[in-house]
Order: structure tokens, then sequence, then C-alpha cells
């Protein structure tokens, strides 16, 4: 037998009691600020009729938000970078989170693709953050990286695509940088692979896949175990409307593109001949590069020959901040 990759960490995994989304995020992040050194903690969740946006996106771009409310749904906006998705109770969400020392996506993903192949699925990873099924997309994932780290993601089991279809409001670049014409058209629900699948059983695979990674079978964590007082404390963060829809402003230069790491939107507002507000709305995975950004710019000559250069020397991620740099450029402001 080969020996497993990751046989010192401890593996365990919980359940959420709950299905509100900020409720859900809240454990998350509380499991984010609890994980040992020696623990691999696998986290399964399911939201109801959700729209879950990535930190530095628009949120109005990115969902039909008045439909959503009006159908009693809810707007959530996570701490990781990508894009949105929409969750109901036929998606089942995982999350896994340890040490950074630990951190490794690979690994997370072997035990995705175990998991579905135990269930008779043969699966992929394909691009930057997907799980794909006969070339269409049943994951996608995004990543949170800090002292502690954690990689969530989901899966589509049984979701409601005409209601997916119905609140995202994905941008027609986007579609056509990926060959298709509409959101519903891109995914697939796990139940055609596998006639019968429910969460129930995706999540017993995920637990056994788990352990078969650690070597050792995981241990059950009960959320009543935690700190409830924290719990409500982050969930109100999380439910907080200037969190969840952030604050739009009106801006004097709008510039948009996608790049191969994703899609941005960057706003620029002067007061006079200096720039007073910046925004960047990006679905890139890079979390930070909208704070980086934002910060960078602020305070400088709303001039291209100007916000260029400061974009190419600041210390981030080089491909997105060189594509940035030649947005700007091609503008000739």
């Amino acid at each position: 037998m080969t020996e497993p990759l990751f046989a010192p960490l401890r593996p365990l995994y919980i359940f959420a009691e709950d299905s509100c989304p900020y409720a859900n995020q809240a454990l998350e992040k509380h499991l984010l600020e609890l994980v040992q050194e020696d623990e691999l903690i696998l986290y399964l969740w399911q939201n109801r009729n959700t729209v879950v946006i990535g930190k530095n996106q628009n949120a109005w771009q990115e969902c039909k938000v008045a439909e959503l409310e009006a159908d009693g749904g809810f707007l959530a906006r996570r701490i990781s970078g990508g894009g949105a998705v929409y969750h109901d109770l036929g998606n089942l969400n995982f999350t896994f989170l340890c040490r950074a020392e630990h951190y490794d996506v690979g690994r997370n993903l072997r035990i995705i693709v175990r998991a579905l192949e135990s269930l008779g699925i043969r699966a992929e990873i394909s691009g930057r953050n997907d799980v794909t099924v006969e070339g269409r997309k049943v994951s996608g994932n995004a990543f949170y990286e800090g002292r502690t780290c954690f990689h969530h993601g989901t899966l589509l089991i049984g979701v409601d695509k005409e209601r997916m279809s119905r609140y995202l409001q994905a941008s027609a670049r986007k579609l056509a940088s990926k060959g298709v014409s509409s959101v519903r058209s891109r995914v697939a629900n796990l139940q055609e692979f596998c006639p019968g699948l429910n969460t129930e059983r995706m999540a017993e695979a995920l637990i056994a896949a788990l352990g078969a990674e650690c070597g050792q079978s995981p241990e059950s964590l009960l959320p009543g175990d935690l700190d409830q007082a924290r719990l409500q404390q982050l969930e109100a963060e999380f439910a907080d409307a200037d969190w969840r829809l952030g604050r739009p402003i009106l801006c004097q230069i709008t510039l948009s593109a996608r790049f191969p790491w994703g899609e941005v939107e960057l706003r620029l507002q002067a007061q006079g001949k200096k720039l007073s507000r910046v925004q960047l709305f990006t679905d890139a995975l890079h979390s930070g590069l909208s704070e980086l950004v934002e910060a960078a710019l602020a305070g400088l000559p709303l001039s291209s020959r100007e916000i260029a250069p400061a974009l190419r020397q600041l210390d981030g991620p080089r491909q997105e901040l060189e594509d940035l740099a030649a947005l700007v450029e091609a503008e000739g402001f």
C-alpha cells in the first residue's frame, strides 16, 4: 500500500447545522481562527438560495440583487477571491482549513477527485480553479492564504440551474472568453453522471477520501462545541449590508478587460487633477489585489503616464499588475 503523503496531519470534519450563508461563513472563519498546527479540517456546508460573490467583486454587476432578494434569497460576499457562484440545497460546499505550512491545493483537489472516483465519476482538474466531468464544470474553487489558510469550493449535485441563470449576471465578455452563450450551459450536476447521488452520499465520500489521504479515520467536530458568542459576532459582520454590497462611487473613468487570470473593472474618480477614489473589481484569485492597487493609486495624478508605472512598481502578482498597467496605457488619458 502506498503511504499517504500527509500522514502527520490529523484529519477532522464538521457539518454546518444551518443553511443561512452568513452563519456558515461565520463558522468557516472561526475554524480558520482555531485550526491547529497538526490539523486538516474538512468543513461541509450548504446555503439556501444564495449568490456568493468574491471579496473584490461588484455585487450589482455580478448579481441581479433585487430579483434575488425579492425571491427570499441571500447575497453574500466571501473573504476569498474568485467569481460569483450560486448555492442552493442541491449544492454541497466544502472547505479545507490548515496552517500555512501544510497548505496544499493539489492535495485537496486529490481528495475531491478521489471522492468522485469512488462514486464512479471520472473528474479532471481544469483551468485555474475548476473541476470538470466530460468537459463540464461541476466544482469551482477559491482560496484564502494567511497564517492559516483555506481552500473552499462547490460541488454541484442537483442545483437548480434555472435559478442559477436567473440570478447570476455574468458579463458577455466572460462568457465569450469561454466560448459559450449562457451561464447554465457551462455547468453540470453530478447527478447527470451518478443518478441518485445526494449530498449525504457525497459528504460520506469526501470524508472517506480525506481519511485515505491522511492515513487515519477523520474525527468529528460539532458546531455546538465552538465559541457561540464569536460565531454570532462574525455572522453579523458577514450579514452587514456595507460588507455585502459595497458602496459604488461616481467615477470619471472606468476601464474593463478580461485576462486569462480574471476579469477586471478599474474605476478612477478624481478631485481636481488627483485621484480621490480608486476601486478595482475583479474575480482574480489573488484576494489582496484590489486593496494593493487601490491603496497605491489613491492620490496620484489622473494620468496614465503616472498610473501605469506605479502599478508596475508594486510588490504583488506580476502578471496581473503588468496587464493592469498595459490596460491603463492603452487608454492614454
